[in-house]
C-alpha cells in the first residue's frame, strides 16, 4: 500500500546514529590530507606541521568539553572510548574494589564493559532519568567508579550528572556524552568522559576519551610515545582535524538549532500523541533537542521501520545499540513504558519543516494499515 502519490527522496530521520560529514569538516579533511600526513612525533618540517594540526585539534575538542588539551585522547570510536574508560578506571582502582554503580539505561557498550565486574544497577523514573540520591545510595566502600550517560541515546532524557557527581564525592564518574556533545552543554562533574565524532558531524573512526588530571587511570594498551600512552599508534590527523572543525561548527550552530529542532520535535510529539494506542516516551522538557521516541501498541517495530523506509523515511527501532533485535529495548523496559512498535526519530540540521509534515502525513496511515494486517 502506498501512503503518498509518489515516494519522495529519502529523508534520514536517524541522526542519533550518525550524521553526514559537516561541510566545514569536509573542507578541513581535504586540507589535512595534504598537510597532515607526517608523523607528528618527528622533528622535521612536515612533522612539525602535522604536530600543529594535532595540537590544534586536541585544544579545540578540549575547549568544548571544558577540559585541558593534555586530558584528551583520540580513540577509534565512542564505543572504544567507553571500553577504554571502563578498563582504565577498573584497573587503576582495583585496590579500592571491583564494584561499579551504573544506571539501568546505559548504552550497551557500558553494559558489556562492566559485565565482569560487581555491579549495582540504579533504576530510573518513567521519564528515563535516575534520582541522584538513589544513585549515591548505591555507592559502597568498595565502589571503584560509577557510570552515568549524560543523555539517553534512545529517548533523549538528560541525566543529573552534576548532582550525582557531587553526591558520590571522591568516587570517579565515567560519563557517556556521545549523544550530547555538540548539541548541549557538557555537564560538570565527570572524571572520565567519552564522545563520538560522527554524532556531531565529524568523520566515522574518531572517538574521544577525556580523563581529568589527577584521576587514577591505567590504560590497557602497552605504552608508546603516542597520546600519553593511552591509545596506541599515530593518530589519524586528517580525521582528527575534520572532527575538531565539525565540533566547532556544531557548537556555533547549536543555540539556533536547539530552538528550531525543539519546535519540530514538539510538533512530532503532539501529533503522534493523537494516534490511538501510541505512547511518546522520555522527558518532554529535560531532553536533547533533536530526538523523540514513541511506541505503537499492536505494531511490530521492524515492520514499521520497513514501511516508513518504503515511503522515504529512515528511522530506527528497538535498542539504539542494535541494528536488528527481537528483544525489547532494555532502556524502555527499565523506564516501565510501552516497548512494542518502538520508533526513534532524530532530526539534524538538514531536516526541514516540510520533512516533518510529510512524515506526520504518512505515519497514521502506516500504523493503521499494519494493525489491520495483524488483525487488530
Amino acid at each position: 500500500m502506498s501512503y503518498g502519490q509518489s515516494v519522495p527522496p529519502t529523508t534520514n530521520l536517524d541522526s542519533a546514529s550518525g550524521l553526514p560529514l559537516h561541510p566545514a569538516a569536509r573542507e578541513a579533511l581535504l586540507t589535512a590530507v595534504d598537510e597532515g600526513w607526517a608523523d607528528p612525533s618527528r622533528l622535521y618540517a612536515s612533522a612539525r606541521r602535522a604536530r600543529q594540526l594535532l595540537d590544534g585539534s586536541r585544544a579545540a575538542v578540549a575547549s568544548v568539553l571544558g577540559a585541558r588539551p593534555e586530558e584528551i585522547t583520540f580513540t577509534s570510536s565512542g564505543t572504544s572510548a567507553l571500553y577504554e574508560g571502563v578498563r582504565g578506571l577498573a584497573s587503576a582502582r582495583a585496590r579500592v574494589g571491583r564494584h561499579v554503580v551504573h544506571s539501568a539505561v546505559e548504552h550497551s557498550a557500558v553494559l558489556h564493559a562492566v559485565a565482569s565486574l560487581d555491579t549495582s544497577v540504579v533504576g530510573v523514573q518513567r521519564s528515563g532519568a535516575v534520582v541522584a540520591s538513589e544513585f549515591a545510595a548505591a555507592v559502597r566502600e568498595d565502589t571503584a567508579f560509577g557510570c552515568l550517560l549524560a543523555a539517553s541515546h534512545e529517548v533523549g532524557t538528560l541525566q543529573p550528572v552534576a548532582d550525582v557527581a557531587e553526591r558520590v564525592g571522591s568516587v570517579p564518574l565515567l560519563v557517556d556524552a556521545c549523544q550530547l556533545v555538540g548539541r548541549a552543554a557538557v555537564p560538570a562533574g565527570w572524571s572520565v568522559l567519552a564522545a563520538s565524532a560522527r554524532k556531531w558531524g565529524g568523520p566515522t573512526g574518531v572517538g574521544v576519551l577525556a580523563v581529568r588530571t589527577g584521576v587514577r587511570f591505567a590504560p590497557g594498551w602497552p605504552e608508546d610515545e603516542h597520546q600519553h600512552g593511552r591509545w596506541p599508534g599515530p593518530p589519524p590527523l586528517p580525521l582528527l582535524l575534520a572532527s575538531a572543525v565539525a565540533l566547532e561548527a556544531a557548537v556555533m550552530e547549536s543555540a539556533q538549532e536547539d530552538v528550531r529542532l525543539r519546535g519540530l520535535v514538539d510538533r512530532i510529539r503532539a501529533a503522534v500523541a493523537t494516534i490511538p494506542d501510541v505512547e511518546v516516551v522520555g522527558d518532554p522538557v529535560s531532553r536533547l533537542p533533536h530526538l523523540v521516541t514513541f511506541s505503537c501498541l499492536y505494531v511490530d517495530g521492524e515492520s514499521l521501520v520497513r514501511a516508513l523506509d518504503a515511503e522515504g523515511f529512515e528511522v530506527s527501532s528497538g535498542s539504539s545499540c542494535t541494528s536488528s533485535s527481537l528483544e525489547p529495548s532494555h532502556v524502555l523496559v527499565a523506564m516501565g513504558v510501552l516497548s512494542h512498535g518502538n520508533i526513534r526519530v532524530s532530526l539534524s540540521r538538514t531536516t526541514t519543516a516540510d520533512d516533518v509534515d510529510r512524515f506526520l502525513g504518512v505515519l497514521p496511515g502506516i500504523v493503521a494499515d499494519l494493525r489491520a494486517q495483524a488483525g487488530v
